[in-house]
């Protein structure tokens, strides 16, 4: 007798949300089994079929956020880009994070998407805006996976103007990073220059506003 997956399951198999996998079942783009309380279940045959169909572009998606607290955000950027890989029919190698500032370039999961392009072992890299890849110097990493045959897919493109405070708070851990190799981790001196470059931020971003 055929295996037959919950929703869940299937979902979890297929990197789909159970919105999109109902869907998919109305518009009979996927079949499903009823059990006799009304309940979908899916035969593993059909997931196996579309997952085989898929095969062909090898996507790898690529998720950062500067600090812990944005975790929420971090998430949210994953579910979207595994749906949009889905839509684009793309097959899913890697999804890679990172809880870093955008400046920091020793990031282990941008470390370790060099090291997939450089190795051929992806096509596409989704990310949901550049920013998400490096703060600076986009065009140059582009170009470099270009060269690797690999293409980079910003969703949404730039980072929208309202997402100031993260570029904030960047520069701030560029400074405390700096300050602390002048003048030692522990040193008042780093402390006083780095509440210092807050304090003028915050007075400009009060100005702006």
């Amino acid at each position: 007798m055929e295996r037959l997956l919950r929703p869940k399951e299937a979902c979890q198999l297929l990197g789909i949300s159970y919105s999109t996998l109902l869907r998919w079942i109305r518009e009979g783009k996927i079949r499903a089994a009823t059990t006799e309380g009304g309940r979908y279940r899916i035969p593993y045959s059909e997931v196996k079929r579309y997952l085989e169909g898929r095969e062909g572009t090898r996507a790898v998606i690529y998720a950062r956020v500067s600090s812990a607290d944005q975790r929420e955000d971090l998430e949210r950027q994953i579910n979207y880009l595994t749906n949009y890989a889905t839509a684009k029919g793309y097959r899913v190698v890697e999804v890679l994070k990172d809880v870093a500032s955008g400046l920091n370039t020793q990031r282990k999961g941008l470390l370790k998407l060099f090291k997939l392009v450089e190795g051929r072992g992806v096509d596409v890299v989704l990310i949901t805006y550049k920013d998400r890849l490096t703060r600076f110097g986009f065009e140059y990493i582009e170009e470099f996976f270009s060269a690797m045959g690999v293409r980079v897919e910003a969703v949404f493109g730039e980072e929208p103007k309202d997402a100031a405070q993260e570029l904030v708070e960047d520069l701030i851990s560029v400074i405390t990073s700096f300050a602390g190799k002048i003048y030692g981790v522990r040193s008042h001196k780093k402390t006083a220059l780095v509440q210092g470059v807050k304090k003028l931020l915050g007075e400009l971003s009060g100005a702006d506003g």
